[in-house]
């Protein structure tokens, strides 16, 4: 899980992707999962909107195809904006790239964060510049079935749910978490996701200061299907890490199969 401070400046975002995605792999990594935004956190929203780039085509699509074939991983690419239906916005897409560089899902970010959060006067209104996805993306690897979330998502458990009726093990979750809704309630969803739904939880994030004057909470982790951070980073650039481990998750669903045990459809 990459965890950076992204900046207004796209080429220095990609330079730092680039080494910490390198030191990643150095370490082992063979799934790398890159933070929301990774490319361009800019001073407002509509910034972003000058870098959508055409579905299948695009310098950040290209960057992205690259670096896992360079490497040799599998990549989730965070989100960047690509075309929408309207002309006055985007669709904040997570790309993922299989070890030959090549694109094998998309999903569009579906819950979009509009609030305000009174203790620091944030105001935040991602309708204004996003169009939703509608669509749950699970999608196989030579890590276990992944499902792909993003950031908002994590507090809407339906969603997870549905990824695991659709044979999810691994949730991937991009996120850029306020400082003040990452303290009170990040660690607690992640866990709460991977323990109810008996899946690992990948969460890479957004740590830092940004020159918006956000301030994003970090705290990238690995959570196992029982709930156990295997790896997290706390504050700062770098990664957190662990082992995916399917034949104990299935174990576990064998052992403890509450999946089985609903009585609630998810609709």
């Amino acid at each position: 899980m990459i965890q950076m401070a992204s900046s207004p400046n796209l080429g220095a975002n990609l330079l730092e992707v680039e080494k910490l995605v390198g030191e990643a792999v150095e370490g082992g990594a063979g799934l790398v999962v890159l933070p929301e935004n990774f490319a361009f956190l800019g001073l407002h929203d509509r910034s972003t909107l000058e870098h959508i780039e055409l579905p299948g085509k695009g310098p950040l699509q290209g960057f992205l195809a690259q670096l896992a074939e360079r490497h040799g991983i599998w990549l989730v690419g965070g989100t960047i904006p690509l075309l929408s239906s309207q002309p006055d916005k985007m669709r904040a897409a997570c790309l993922v790239f299989n070890a030959a560089g090549e694109q094998v899902a998309r999903y569009d970010k579906i819950h979009l964060f509009d609030v305000h959060l009174v203790e620091t006067n944030e105001h935040y209104r991602e309708s204004a510049t996003i169009e939703p996805g509608d669509q749950v993306v699970v999608v196989d690897s030579p890590f276990g079935r992944l499902g792909l979330a993003v950031c908002y998502d994590l507090r809407f458990p339906e969603l997870f749910r549905k990824l695991t009726q659709q044979g999810a093990e691994v949730f991937l979750l991009p996120a850029a978490f306020t400082r003040i809704t990452g303290a009170a309630h990040w660690a607690s969803l992640c866990r709460a996701r991977a323990i109810e739904n008996l899946c690992y939880m990948a969460a890479a994030a957004q740590g830092g200061y940004h020159k918006s004057g956000r301030e994003t909470y970090g705290h990238s982790m690995v959570v196992s299907p029982w709930g156990e951070v295997l790896g997290e980073l706390q504050r700062g650039s770098g990664s957190a890490s662990g082992v995916i481990d399917l034949e104990y998750l299935h174990t576990l669903r064998r052992n403890f199969p509450s999946l089985e045990h609903g009585r609630i459809d998810c609709v």
